[in-house]
């Protein structure tokens, strides 16, 4: 290893020291090489092992990697969904002298997925539409908070389940700018074409390689980002007028809003002189309200979709053992965790733990608890679905916190322990409601 050789990183792990700077990335050995699924990139991207964890390494010009990996820094300090900038490697020189490609080094974000190496699955029709929204919401996001992305796609998005849908994940902002004063709303018009355009090509260009099904019509697909942004931020940031008389329109505002995910930090209401007429608008929005909710009560870290249906099933759980006691959010919630949540994550056999994130898996459960009650007609055990949920369902999917390779072979299931597992008859999900599966 070069003496040259510079580390700028917020907490340094002495195992980037042990990787191979000398060599081009592209002639980095194999052993050292995750098999992860990544996108397309201008750039040449490797997964590598460091230590315990997974990194993504990417060679580039010193410049654009300092600049990217301030800009990731700035952006999960706004608490936007981004990927984790690890480190800047710059002074890389080759056992023959040679100056080779500073590198821009990120945590690999676990239990997430690229948008081909979901196609390459058997998915819905709906899947392509639910990315967009997906996407759609990262935007409305950025733009929020001033940030124009200048390169949005499927490509440069990082994709994880959130319980039937999916939550996006900035990639690469490399070509990203943050403005203090905010953007104009032809930066935003701006980032929505690039979107409709890129996503476009990179649809046409699955349709072209076969990864496409039928019913999915590349262009209209595309153009749904416009409407689906357009829509949130219309929600989020836009001004509503009525009669003062229904004052109760702010409360519904205010639900509505926290059921896309976010909070009110400050509502502006405005009168017209004399009139009967209020306006509201939503000042300052932040989103995570549901997952900031179930952190509070329980520690459980979820993506949004995810900590609402765990709280669905909390509030359940509360409504049927301790009714009236709403004063003991946090008593009741803890019992819950250790009650319900924890017995079923200890009950998966730990090599199948690795499939979904423990919340992703306990709403899968749940959906499974539910179809199964509706198809035989009676109410069925919590412990009773784990069992099927596991040995139907589960130990048949891909390893999702790696994605090293599908699982091909058949798995042995051990004997499961679900004594600890608390029944909770009348937690059921209402008809319909989680029917938009892979």
């Amino acid at each position: 290893m070069s003496a040259s050789l510079s580390i700028t990183s917020a907490v340094t792990d002495p195992a980037l020291l042990d990787l191979p700077w000398h060599l081009p990335l592209e002639l980095w050995p194999d052993d050292t090489i995750a098999s992860l699924p990544k996108g397309i990139s201008r750039h040449l991207v490797r997964f590598v092992h460091l230590g315990d964890v997974v990194v993504a390494v990417k060679e580039t010009t010193e410049e654009m990697a300092r600049r990217e990996y301030d800009m990731l820094r700035t952006l999960q300090r706004l608490d936007i969904p981004c990927v984790e900038p690890a480190a800047v490697i710059t002074g890389r020189v080759a056992d023959d002298g040679e100056q080779l490609l500073p590198v821009l080094v990120t945590r690999h974000l676990r239990f997430s997925l690229p948008y081909r190496a979901l196609y390459s699955q058997t998915l819905r029709p709906d899947t392509a539409t639910r990315l967009v929204d997906a996407l759609a919401l990262l935007m409305v996001r950025l733009h929020i908070v001033g940030f124009f992305w200048g390169d949005v796609s499927l490509s440069n998005t990082l994709f994880r389940r959130d319980a039937g849908a999916f939550a996006a994940y900035l990639v690469d902002a490399e070509t990203g700018q943050l403005y203090e004063g905010g953007l104009s709303n032809g930066q935003r018009e701006n980032d929505l074409e690039i979107a409709r355009v890129n996503i476009a090509g990179e649809l046409l260009d699955l349709e072209a390689g076969g990864r496409l099904e039928e019913g999915i019509d590349p262009i209209e697909t595309s153009n749904r980002i416009i409407e689906s942004y357009r829509s949130l931020w219309k929600e989020l940031t836009g001004w509503e007028s009525f009669d003062r008389s229904e004052r109760w329109r702010i409360n519904e505002r205010v639900e509505r809003l926290n059921d896309l995910g976010f909070d009110i930090e400050e509502l502006a209401i405005t009168t017209d002189g004399d009139s009967t007429q209020v306006r509201i608008r939503p000042k300052v929005v932040d989103a995570g309200h549901h997952s900031r909710r179930l952190l509070r009560l329980t520690g459980i870290d979820a993506e949004e979709n995810q900590a609402r249906r765990l709280l669905n099933d909390l509030d359940a759980y509360a409504a049927q053992n301790h009714p009236g006691r709403e004063g003991d959010e946090e008593v009741v919630a803890h019992e819950w965790l250790v009650r319900v949540f924890e017995p079923v994550i200890r009950a998966v056999p730990k090599d199948l733990r690795g499939k979904l994130e423990g919340p992703e898996l306990f709403h899968q459960l749940l959906e499974h608890r539910w179809y199964r009650s509706q198809d035989e007609g009676r109410p069925i055990p919590l412990a009773e679905a784990l069992s099927s949920y596991i040995d139907t369902v589960l130990r048949h999917r891909r390893d999702e916190a790696t994605m090293i390779a599908p699982v091909t072979e058949t798995l042995s299931l051990p004997v499961l322990d679900t004594s600890e597992i608390e029944i909770v008859e009348g937690d059921e999900l209402p008809r319909g409601s989680w029917r938009d599966k892979v």
